[in-house]
């Protein structure tokens, strides 16, 4: 008998049973891709613009803080476009002591100009790339929160496309496409205001105590009256937020005082600062929230709040305040999506494609048994063997590991059952070769395999680098199908060699000692 014979057996007798249970149910995680599971696939471009004027703005208006605090007293500090503002009435005394504050709050992003004692600073270009870049990337961690959110097995988020502001979004299973999107691309940014007028129902009256022009420094923000029918009102609010939506913790739907959906939220330190500063300075007045533009509501601050957590009411129903909640939790966009593209994949489809796919495979395997039965007689028996058991040990590999199976990924199965073949016919070609030079059968055997085993590893392993490559640079379905390649190529080296190899020490230690034929 062979050296080591019956260790070989039982190795691959644990690996086999391993194998089985990893993918028998319900220990089963090989889990669908959309082609074979159905759900959709979106393609968002990203605003990259929006992120850029809220840079611009929000670095002007603190830059007019910074100069409000020194006294150094201006005409104006307003955005011009998207990557530039401008400073105009500099007293002339104060140029000095303003350049220096400039260097100091602005001098690191942005470009300073002076034309005739007027001040344009404008973005440097690679800090507003960084600043796209940045959108881009934020955008797609927090969609990812919110997909994570709604439940969805397996998404599929990354960048897309040679632009650099697009997003792929592909979600296996899923039923509720539209209300899937609205959650999505809902931007979800919240803002406390002070308020300085209103509620009233027309702007004229709003802002008449200003002649009738809003000041720099405000906004008026639309919103919905808890009286007359929910008829709409305006609001004359601080442009600065006193709290914006970075301050939040975490979020949740809840009741208020009539038992109505609200949406309840708690502050981190930092807000939780903030917010006790702002209701003591401002006790008697109202501080609006407001969600994506819109005043949901506008109580009135009865004293100094120094708590962390607060709560949002208005005309919600439960789905509404649910979806708030959520959208809260996992933090506003940066900037606004666009939808470029939608393609939905059916269930259906996708249960027809795995019947094919298994049906394929099945027929394949079939056909290559014969083959292999009609041209290597009894050996072909070992082929079959070594096969069946390479694509039971894939199956397990991936089942272990939790990976996606796409429908590119059944054609890399079947694409298995063809590099089992062929290592197979490698090995057989070359103990037939061996045996022809009259060596006895057990000395061709391992000559043949012997020889062979440094073939075999070359090509996998020049099959697993591109393998890897398209894991790498792929995406979905191209990454089901390097998976599945990756993993059969590795079990195809262990059962074309070792497993193959001890099925014929086996078959020969049933032989007489002298025994010279092989069914080969």
């Amino acid at each position: 008998m062979y050296k080591n014979l019956r260790w070989k057996l039982i190795v691959i007798a644990a690996i086999t049973l391993l194998a089985v249970w990893l993918f028998s149910p319900p220990k089963q995680k090989i889990r669908l891709g959309l082609d074979l599971q159905g759900g959709v696939h979106l393609v968002l471009k990203v605003q990259t613009d929006d992120a850029l004027r809220v840079e611009t703005e929000t670095t002007s208006e603190q830059f007019h803080e910074a100069l409000k605090s020194a006294k150094v007293d201006v005409a104006s500090v307003k955005p011009v476009d998207l990557t530039t503002f401008a400073v105009e009435g500099v007293p002339p005394g104060s140029d000095q002591q303003f350049r220096q504050i400039a260097d100091e709050q602005v001098g690191q992003s942005f470009d300073r100009d002076t034309v005739n004692g007027n001040y344009t600073f404008k973005m440097k270009p690679n800090i507003e790339k960084a600043r796209r870049d940045e959108a881009v990337a934020q955008a797609i961690q927090t969609i990812e929160r919110r997909v994570n959110e709604l439940g969805v097995s397996e998404p599929i988020i990354s960048p897309y496309g040679s632009a650099g502001d697009e997003i792929m979004v592909e979600l296996p299973g899923l039923q509720d496409v539209a209300h899937a999107k609205e959650i999505i691309r809902n931007t979800a940014l919240l803002e406390l205001k002070l308020v300085e007028g209103g509620p009233m129902s027309d702007q004229a009256a709003l802002l008449q105590p200003y002649n009738g022009t809003k000041p720099d420094d405000m906004d008026v923000v639309p919103g919905v009256s808890d009286v007359a029918g929910g008829a709409p009102v305006y609001y004359l609010v601080h442009h600065t937020a006193a709290i914006t939506g970075r301050d939040l913790r975490n979020a949740k739907q809840t009741l208020d005082e009539n038992n109505a959906p609200a949406v309840g939220f708690t502050l981190n330190s930092e807000g939780i600062a903030k917010f006790t500063r702002v209701t003591e300075a401002n006790v008697g007045r109202q501080l609006a929230i407001v969600l994506d533009g819109r005043v949901q509501s506008a109580p009135v601050i009865e004293g100094r709040i120094a708590q962390a957590d607060a709560r949002i009411t208005g005309h919600f129903t439960n789905q509404e305040a649910s979806d708030l909640a959520l959208i809260l939790r996992s933090g506003a966009l940066p900037a606004s999506l666009t939808y470029l593209e939608q393609r939905e994949v059916g269930p259906t489809l996708g249960a027809d494609s795995i019947k094919a796919g298994v049906a394929a495979s099945l027929i394949g395997l079939s056909a290559v048994t014969l083959f292999m039965l009609f041209y290597y007689r009894l050996a072909g028996i070992n082929a079959f063997v070594s096969v069946a058991l390479n694509l039971v040990i894939l199956l397990g590999f991936m089942a272990y590991l939790g990976a996606v199976m796409t429908l590119p990924g059944v054609a890399g199965f079947i694409l298995t059952i063809g590099m089992g073949v062929d290592s197979n016919v490698l090995i057989f070609e070359r103990i037939r070769e061996e045996l022809l030079t009259n060596k006895g059968v057990r000395q061709a055997l391992a000559a043949g395999f012997d020889r062979v085993f440094i073939t075999i590893v070359d090509t996998h392993v020049s099959s697993l680098i591109a393998a890897a490559f398209l894991f790498q640079f792929g995406t979905g379905p191209i990454r089901g199908f390097a998976t599945t390649l990756f993993f059969g190529l590795i079990s195809n080296v262990f059962t074309a060699v070792f497993v193959s190899r001890t099925l014929f020490e086996f078959i020969l230690s049933r032989k007489p000692a002298g025994a010279t034929q092989l069914s080969i």
